[in-house]
């Protein structure tokens, strides 16, 4: 009979943990591929439609010709914009993002949005 008072407990600890980490935001990680012909020197997340973007730190620049790198993202919402800076000045926003269906950001020379 102890034993199974023991396992009842353990289970109990256990589901409560998994209860207690499911809300926090825990973040996920997410490649950035860059396709382009330019190294990528910035990269900050927002939520989709929002100006609230945050700076992920990718350390050295990103080389063009589909160098990838992995970045941790905030847990949250899973439609995410990416404002990305290139080494010539240019920016590009790639908007609506799943990070939750899709683990990677493939950017190519033509696409995303100028700003």
């Amino acid at each position: 009979m102890h034993l199974k008072h023991c396992a009842a407990l353990a289970a109990l600890l256990i589901a409560t943990t998994a209860h207690a980490n499911a809300g926090r935001a825990t973040g996920r990680y997410f490649d950035l591929s860059n396709g382009t012909h330019d190294s990528v020197i910035s990269l900050a997340v927002a939520p989709a439609g929002s100006a609230e973007f945050r700076e992920i730190v990718i350390g050295k620049p990103l080389r063009g010709g589909n160098a990838t790198t992995t970045v941790r993202i905030d847990g949250g919402e899973c439609l995410r914009d990416f404002r990305v800076g290139f080494r010539d000045g240019r920016t590009r926003v790639y908007r609506d993002v799943d990070v939750c269906r899709y683990r990677r950001l493939r950017m190519t020379a033509g696409d995303g949005e100028a700003r």
